[in-house]
C-alpha cells in the first residue's frame, strides 16, 4: 500500500515539474493579427500618392524645342518585336554578317488557347507584382523646402539607359539669376528639349550646370533633364548631387534590371488542381519501407501528383510507378544535397517538402496550405507534423540577427511566431518550421541548401533564407510521423539499424562543429542563443 502511494505521489509531482516547465517555455507574448493578404492594386498607398508633387500648370505654355539625339534614347514603355530583313543569299552570310530574328512567342498556343492563356498569364504577373513591389518602389520627391525640389526615392534606370529625371525644380528666391548645379556619378547629365533663356552648360557629361533670370523657364527646362547610364552594373545605385547657391541635397537613382518573372500557367480557373500546382519532394536514405508508405499514403489522397525523389543509399534499389521521378546520387552525398536534387527538378509552381517517414492522412489537406500561398504575400508555410503518441508539433522558430561588431554578429532563435495572420486563424507569420511545408518553388531554389549539411540539418536553411523567406505556419494541415519508439520485444530492421549507424554516429559532436563552423564562417557569427 505504501509503494502504491509512493508511486501516485510520484506521478504527481512529475506531473507539476512538467506543467511548470511547459508553462516556462510557453511564449508570453501577446499576439496580434496582421493583414499579409494580397491585394488588388499595387502596393502604392494612398498616403505616398498624396505626396507626389502636383503639375505646375504654369509652366505649361513655355516654348521648348526636342533633342532628338537624346530624347530618342528614352524608355517608350512599349517594345516592338522586329527583325531585319533578308539580304542576299549568298554562302555563310548569316555567319558574316548576321541578322537579328524575331520570333512572337504567341505562335506557341493555338488561337482558340491564345485568350484564355493571356487571361492566366495576366492574373499571375499581378501576383507576382504584388509579392515583389514594396513602397521603397514608390517615387517620392521632396518639396522645396531648401528650396530644392528633388526625388528622395522610386527613380530608376535599367542598365547602360536613359531616363528623364523626374520631380527637379527650384522654389520662389529672390535672385536676379537662378541656377542649379546636377553631378553624377555613374553616368551623364543632358536635356532631351532646349528651353528658351536657360543656359546650359555640361550637357553630355557627369557635372552639368543651368541658369536663367526667369526661374518659370529654368523649372520648365529641368522638367527635361536626363541622366545615361555609363557604367555598367546589373544592379547598383548612382548618387546624384543637387545644388543651389547656399543649398545642397543628393538622391540615389537605382541601376538595375527589371525583375524577370517566373510565372507558372497552372490551368483553368476553379477548385485548386493540386497536381498542376504542387510537386511532393523527399530525400531518403536506406529506409524503404518507410519511403514506399509515404508513397502509399500519397496515392490514397492526391493520385496523380508528382513525386520526386533524391536518393543517396548505398544500394539504392528501384522506386518506380506512375507520377514518381527518382533520382540516384552518390553514397551518403547528404540531407541537404538531395534537397538540391529533388527541389531542382519540380516544375509546378509550389513544391511540398516531406521527410520519408511521414504518412498523408485525412487531416494532409495541400489544398490548405495552397490557398494561403495563392491569397497571402507568403513565400513557404508549414503544417503540423503528429506523433505516434498524438502529440503535434509546428516548431515555429523566431530568427533574429543581431549587429555586432569585428567579431560578428549573433544569432538568436527562440521558440514562437510574430503574428496571426488576418483571414486565417489556424495560421501565423514566423521564421521556421516544421520539416512539413509547402513553398514557392522558385524562392526555395533561390535559398538553396548548403550541400556541407550532410547528415543532420534544418534550420540552417531558414536562417540562410531570413530576409528572404516570408514563412507562415499553419497547424490545421497535419501529417502523420512514422513511429520512433523502439519496443524491446520488436527487433529493429537491417534498414533501421543501418541507418541509425549514419544518422546517430558516434561522431555527432564533430557534425555539430561543422555546423557551429558554418555559422560561425559562411554567416558571420559569433554567438548563437536558442530555446
Amino acid at each position: 500500500m505504501r509503494s502504491v502511494k509512493k508511486t501516485v505521489l510520484l506521478a504527481i509531482l512529475a506531473s507539476v515539474v512538467l506543467v511548470l516547465a511547459l508553462l516556462h517555455s510557453w511564449p508570453t507574448r501577446a499576439y496580434t493579427t496582421v493583414d499579409v493578404w494580397q491585394r488588388t492594386g499595387l502596393l502604392v498607398d494612398k498616403r505616398l500618392e498624396e505626396r507626389l508633387p502636383e503639375v505646375d500648370h504654369q509652366l505649361e505654355n513655355i516654348p521648348f524645342h526636342v533633342r532628338d539625339n537624346v530624347a530618342s534614347l528614352l524608355a517608350r514603355n512599349s517594345c516592338v518585336c522586329e527583325g531585319e530583313s533578308a539580304g542576299v543569299n549568298l554562302p555563310f552570310a548569316q555567319i558574316l554578317f548576321p541578322r537579328v530574328s524575331a520570333q512572337h512567342l504567341h505562335t506557341a498556343f493555338q488561337a482558340t488557347q491564345l485568350d484564355e492563356i493571356k487571361r492566366r498569364r495576366a492574373k499571375e504577373y499581378q501576383s507576382f507584382l504584388k509579392r515583389s513591389q514594396t513602397p521603397s518602389d514608390v517615387l517620392l520627391v521632396a518639396e522645396a523646402n531648401s528650396p530644392l525640389q528633388y526625388p528622395t526615392q522610386g527613380v530608376e534606370v535599367r542598365p547602360l539607359k536613359t531616363i528623364v529625371i523626374p520631380g527637379l525644380a527650384l522654389r520662389d528666391v529672390p535672385r536676379d539669376l537662378h541656377s542649379i548645379n546636377i553631378t553624377a556619378a555613374l553616368g551623364t547629365l543632358n536635356v532631351a528639349a532646349q528651353v528658351d533663356g536657360v543656359r546650359i552648360k555640361g550637357d553630355g557629361e557627369m557635372h552639368m550646370s543651368l541658369s536663367s533670370r526667369l526661374l518659370p523657364n529654368l523649372n520648365r527646362q529641368l522638367q527635361f533633364v536626363t541622366y545615361s547610364n555609363t557604367l555598367f552594373h546589373p544592379s547598383t545605385a548612382d548618387t546624384v548631387q543637387i545644388e543651389t547657391e547656399g543649398h545642397r541635397a543628393v538622391f540615389t537613382i537605382k541601376i538595375r534590371h527589371g525583375v524577370t518573372p517566373k510565372l507558372y500557367n497552372t490551368g483553368a480557373n476553379g477548385d485548386y488542381n493540386i497536381t498542376a500546382l504542387v510537386t511532393i519532394a523527399t530525400k531518403t536514405f536506406l529506409r524503404y519501407d518507410k519511403l514506399q508508405d509515404l508513397i502509399d499514403s500519397i496515392r490514397r489522397f492526391y493520385p496523380t501528383v508528382t513525386i520526386i525523389i533524391a536518393d543517396d543509399s548505398q544500394n539504392p534499389r528501384s522506386i518506380s510507378g506512375p507520377h514518381i521521378e527518382h533520382y540516384i546520387m552518390p553514397f551518403g552525398k547528404g540531407w541537404f544535397a538531395g534537397r538540391n536534387l529533388a527541389i531542382s527538378q519540380v516544375t509546378t509552381k509550389y513544391v511540398l517538402w516531406v521527410d520519408d517517414d511521414f504518412i498523408f492522412t485525412a487531416n494532409t489537406k495541400l489544398e490548405k496550405l495552397v490557398d494561403i500561398l495563392e491569397r497571402t504575400t507568403l513565400d513557404l508555410v508549414g503544417g503540423a507534423v503528429q506523433e505516434v503518441t498524438g502529440y503535434t508539433s509546428t516548431y515555429r522558430q523566431t530568427i533574429s540577427i543581431e549587429p555586432g561588431e569585428e567579431d560578428g554578429d549573433c544569432l538568436h532563435m527562440r521558440r514562437g511566431f510574430h503574428h496571426v495572420i488576418q483571414g486565417f486563424p489556424n495560421c501565423v507569420v514566423t521564421d521556421g518550421v516544421i520539416n512539413f511545408f509547402l513553398a514557392r518553388t522558385d524562392k526555395v531554389q533561390q535559398v538553396g541548401f548548403d550541400p556541407r549539411l550532410a547528415r543532420v540539418a534544418h534550420m540552417e536553411f531558414f536562417i540562410d533564407g531570413l530576409g528572404t523567406l516570408h514563412v507562415g505556419s499553419c497547424d490545421d494541415v497535419i501529417i502523420s510521423h512514422a513511429s520512433k519508439i523502439k519496443l524491446p520485444w520488436v527487433s529493429q530492421s537491417e534498414s533501421d539499424k543501418t541507418y541509425a549507424k549514419f544518422r546517430y554516429s558516434p561522431d555527432s559532436s564533430d557534425v555539430t562543429q561543422s555546423k557551429i563552423g558554418l555559422l560561425f564562417f559562411k554567416n558571420r557569427f559569433q554567438c548563437w542563443t536558442h530555446n
